[in-house]
């Protein structure tokens, strides 16, 4: 989440923390910082909010009051502290055929409004984290939002057909072959149509029962706000966190309102909301709030949960004191009361993740501070079993790798499979692999252009990996080793099926087994959950050497570019003429290969492959060509013949 310093202040008033010291103490307590940005006069903080804090985080009041817990200071303004006393209205009814999906519906009317730009500090506070202005009453639905976590939804109260002077909304559940409506990304009022599956929540107007809104999601078309609209109603619900983002995933439409109803926003949080949505538009659109209605206002508090002083020690590996522990709680919101051995907690009723003793010794430990926990080195014990499948899959590795092989692990999903997954990731992961043997194809096809570049004669990779496969039970799975090589740019060739013969014959010597399969295209396939049924159980691990130091450096994402240069010599060593080809050929050349030599009439030839490479762009012929040029002259200036 972007988050705004000023914004922030806010809440928290002069006692707030520079940028950089934000940064640092969310970072130890709390949340990833992916960085800090200047907009404008502002510091905009990219906060990576975990789903276990989105509930009440995915706000810059959350925010505000987890940098208050860390630093053990109180909010300067916390629009929280004290619950609303909202005036009711009679002229809006909600019925919720379904209070499980909708544990609360608020909604606000507010008459005499003006439909215009936001003020400009209203603006640059959307723009500054990343949200385009529209016009005054959608941009303090969004302000709300992404200041308290509750998202709002804006209806003009025209388009809504009044009975007996009410307005009518209704919440059930979607009929399949259903369309709704939706307002576009953007607010703009583009058609954009979605067909129902009957297990969505709906909105709808209970006097034509037309759908309005995607609960949860996003809102319809169906009484959008236009520039004419003067009279608004301000919704502010609750909605079912799986039933969310079941609908959210289901037609492909991620929202911010989305994203915060599933990760559970407290139901308690709505007329909060409220109250801070008819302050704003009251001041920046004018109007007069004609009351509000609340359906499901008797909804969940926090629960009441027991924590033993000694059980968070343990866990933790501190040893605080109970009054410790109470006052770390307190400084969280939390409600704490002594209860003899131990204490009992409440938490403050935004935190829905509070729920477990654990989740309430998380918090004392990561606001005392994970670098006061001292590193316990456990003592060794006796194994008493050993994992044969971890134990063959290593010996195989090292066989392998002994062989020139490279593991690679892809992934499990695929386009087309036999198994086809109810909710994909992305288009092309709708299903789970029933093989290895495609994905490593893949790999040799990506990769066998990088021969030159790598200065091997052949790519050889294997994986070790989870397959999945239709049964009379449903799914079945086995672990299947996949080896494949490939030695030549346009395809498979025979040689490639004698390297793969060499690493089975290889495999069948380091294991108490013959594997046997005959190689396709250069890939071979074995079920390895089958083959360790007939393996002897391990009965101790092999030894491990410890490997060298490496250092990493960032390859190359640009081309390379060969060249190959074959010259007759006399009484001169290869290492004496690569010598004399690298002084010559520039610092873009990556590598030099000897690939033929052969001595003919008192002469040798030798033949090496030079490879360019540029980190920052992709090299020309003429560049190249320029370089050749230099090794050419100084071959001809040692009097060797270029053949």
């Amino acid at each position: 989440m972007l988050v705004s310093h000023s914004w922030l202040k806010d809440y928290l008033g002069e006692s707030i923390p520079s940028p950089e010291e934000i940064e640092r103490l969310l970072t130890f307590h709390a949340f990833e910082i992916e960085g800090v940005e200047t907009v404008g006069a502002d510091s905009v903080i990219d906060v990576d909010v975990l789903p276990n804090r989105s509930s009440d985080c995915l706000s810059h009041r959350g925010i505000a009051r987890e940098i208050a817990t860390i630093t053990d200071n109180v909010l300067a303004h916390d629009p929280l502290e004290t619950p609303p006393a909202l005036q009711q209205t009679e002229h809006i009814s909600v019925e919720r055929e379904d209070e499980e999906a909708c544990p609360r519906f608020t909604a606000a009317l507010i008459t005499g409004v003006e439909i215009k730009e936001s003020p400009d500090w209203l603006k640059e506070r959307l723009v500054a984290i990343g949200q385009r202005p529209i016009n005054n009453i959608v941009d303090a639905t969004n302000y709300v939002m992404y200041a308290l976590g509750q998202p709002l939804h804006a209806y003009d109260a025209d388009r809504f057909p009044q009975v007996n002077g009410t307005w009518q909304f209704v919440v059930r559940t979607a009929k399949e072959g259903e369309v709704v409506s939706l307002l576009a990304e953007g607010g703009t009022d583009a058609d954009r149509d979605v067909t129902l599956t009957g297990t969505e929540t709906l909105v709808v107007d209970g006097s034509s029962d037309t759908p309005i809104g995607l609960a949860g999601v996003k809102g319809g078309r169906f009484a959008g706000v236009h520039d004419g609209t003067t009279r608004v109603i301000i919704e502010a619900a609750n909605w079912h966190p799986t039933r969310t983002r079941q609908t959210a995933r289901q037609h492909g439409i991620i929202t911010d309102a989305g994203k915060r109803f599933e990760n559970d926003v407290s139901p308690l949080l709505a007329p909060y909301a409220q109250e801070a949505i008819i302050a704003l538009i009251t001041d920046i659109a004018g109007g007069t709030c004609e009351g509000y209605v609340d359906s499901g206002h008797t909804t969940r508090d926090n629960q009441e949960v027991v924590i033993a002083s000694e059980h968070v020690n343990a866990l933790l590996g501190l040893a605080l004191t109970k009054d410790e522990m109470c006052t770390i709680l307190e400084r969280t919101g939390c409600r704490v009361t002594d209860s003899g051995e131990g204490f009992s907690a409440v938490g403050p009723f935004e935190r829905t993740d509070l729920n477990i003793a654990e989740d309430f010794i998380e918090e004392i430990g990561r606001i005392y501070g994970y670098e006061h926990v001292s590193a316990v080195t456990p003592e060794p014990v006796a194994l008493t079993e050993y994992n044969a499948r971890h134990f063959y899959s290593e010996r195989i590795r090292a066989t392998l790798i002994a062989c020139g092989f490279s593991e690679v692990i892809t992934s499990s999903f695929r386009k087309k499979d036999e198994i086809r997954l109810k909710n994909a990731l992305a288009s092309d992961k709708g299903c789970l692999r029933s093989s290895l043997t495609e994905n490593i194809a893949e790999v040799l096809v990506k990769n066998v252009a990088f021969l030159d570049l790598l200065g091997v004669s052949d790519i050889r990779v294997f994986e070790i990996g989870t397959v999945f496969e239709k049964s009379e039970d449903g799914v079945s799975e086995h672990v299947a080793l996949c080896l494949g090589v490939r030695t030549k740019q346009s395809g498979p060739h025979k040689k490639d099926d004698a390297v793969i013969e060499a690493a089975v014959d290889a495999l069948n010597t380091a294991l108490p087994a013959q594997l046997s399969a005959t190689s396709d295209a250069g890939i071979v396939e074995f079920n390895i959950t089958s083959l360790l049924d007939t393996l002897p159980g391990p009965t101790t691990y092999d030894a491990v050497e410890r490997s060298s130091a490496v250092s990493y450096r960032p390859f190359s994402t640009y081309p390379h570019v060969s060249r190959d240069i074959a010259l007759w010599t006399e009484d001169v060593t290869a290492e004496e003429v690569e010598a004399v080809l690298n002084a010559h050929a520039g610092d873009l050349r990556v590598r030099t290969d000897l690939f033929d030599e052969f001595t003919k009439e008192g002469r040798t030839s030798y033949a090496f492959r030079l490879v360019f490479q540029a980190d920052d762009r992709t090299l020309t012929d003429a560049e190249v060509n320029t370089l050749m040029d230099a090794v050419y002259a100084a071959v001809g200036e040692k009097g060797w013949e270029v053949r």
